[in-house]
């Protein structure tokens, strides 16, 4: 039997820039060309990304469209002009667009990835302009698809009431942590040793409510011999975090804008609490990510975030500074034994989610498609 020959459309992705969405593109690559009935790759690349893809795919048909993805604009015009051109002279059987966005008019079937409507409820993280793009990019890469992929429950919902697609048109693949979160990485960062801290893992958007755990840790900074660990970058909520952090103590907050894999492991795997104050996510892979490191988490109940955690993490009010602060002190005050169970039942419930299943319900939708 043939193998499909997919066409995958990465003009969105920027290495290092796109957040949670390079993970689910390259996990998701990976797990369908473990598969033994594998596709075809047909990667249509990027000038930032042509050549990563290119040394992790080797097997792959790479496919330039030539243009920076830096420039937004060009990016689009590419992906609606260019893409279904060198789609067809590719002669592909399926073009899965796993970046929000895909051509309005392509013979070809073709599935889309839209991973949030993130913007529609938190509007402050994105310009005007930006807006205006999704306004018009998203519910048409929604309608003239053949199908939709979420990766929550929450996230389907969002794109049903937002995009106006049926239900019944929007697959739910949940994501998954890398394993090597849960293998030994050694210590974290020299810096850090000598006092316990606790880790957040976020771009400063509005939405990532890092702010507030910012205060919060202030309100307890006297109380607790522990440092506050932010890693991400800046992004438009940055002001509201930089005033936050300059009422924090001396010394006690450190930041990177980002570290090594093999580093940011090993923050995870040290750091006495994973605090995420998140209202919105996606699918809220950070989570599952501490999870699976043995980090005990307090994080919200917002949005896709409880269908990650379950009941293996603790919970807090995101809204309400003073109540995350409460909720901190509580769990920081945990007896040993009632942690140690928490961070068993976290590594349980996070090794139930992997790429091979999610690659699966992905591939069941590729090839329904396709055909």
């Amino acid at each position: 039997m043939t193998a499909l020959r997919l066409g995958v459309n990465a003009l969105f992705y920027l290495p290092g820039e796109v957040g949670g969405s390079e993970t689910y593109l390259l996990e998701s690559l990976r797990a369908l060309s473990r598969r033994p009935d594998r596709p075809d790759l047909v990667l249509f690349t990027n000038a930032e990304n042509d050549g990563k893809l290119r040394a992790e795919f080797p097997a792959a048909e790479a496919v330039p469209a030539g243009v920076a993805a830096t420039n937004r604009f060009v990016r689009i015009l590419a992906e609606q002009l260019q893409l279904p051109r060198l789609a067809r002279r590719a002669r592909v059987d399926l073009l899965w667009s796993p970046g929000y966005t895909a051509p309005a008019f392509y013979a070809c079937p073709q599935v889309v990835s839209i991973l949030d409507v993130q913007y529609k409820r938190f509007p402050q993280d994105v310009s005007w302009l930006a807006a205006r793009a999704m306004d018009v990019l998203y519910p048409s890469a929604a309608r003239r698809s053949d199908a939709v992929v979420a990766i929550s429950e929450f996230a389907k919902s969002d794109v049903v009431r937002f995009l106006g697609v049926p239900p019944e048109k929007v697959t739910t693949t949940r994501l998954a942590a890398d394993p090597a979160f849960g293998e030994p990485a050694g210590p974290p960062p020299r810096e850090l040793a000598g006092a316990p801290y606790l880790l957040c893992v976020a771009h400063t958007y509005p939405h990532k409510n890092v702010g507030v755990l910012v205060r919060a840790f202030n309100r307890l900074a006297a109380e607790i011999p522990h440092r506050l660990v932010l890693v991400g970058k800046a992004r438009l909520g940055e002001a509201d975090v930089a005033a936050a952090l300059k009422e924090t103590p001396s010394g006690r907050a450190i930041r990177y804008p980002g570290l090594p894999w093999r580093e940011l492991i090993a923050l995870y795997q040290n750091a006495d609490w994973f605090a995420f104050p998140s209202l919105y996510e996606g699918f809220g892979l950070p989570v599952l990510e501490a999870m699976r490191a043995g980090a005990p988490v307090l994080t919200t109940r917002e949005a896709s975030i409880p269908e990650v955690g379950g009941d293996a993490v603790r919970y807090a009010d995101g809204r309400d500074e003073q109540a995350f602060a409460d909720a901190l002190r509580a769990a920081l005050a945990l007896p040993a034994a009632e942690r140690a169970r928490q961070i068993a039942a976290a590594r349980r419930r996070a090794a139930g989610f992997t790429w091979e299943a999610s690659a699966e319900k992905l591939w069941y939708v590729l090839q329904q498609t396709a055909r």
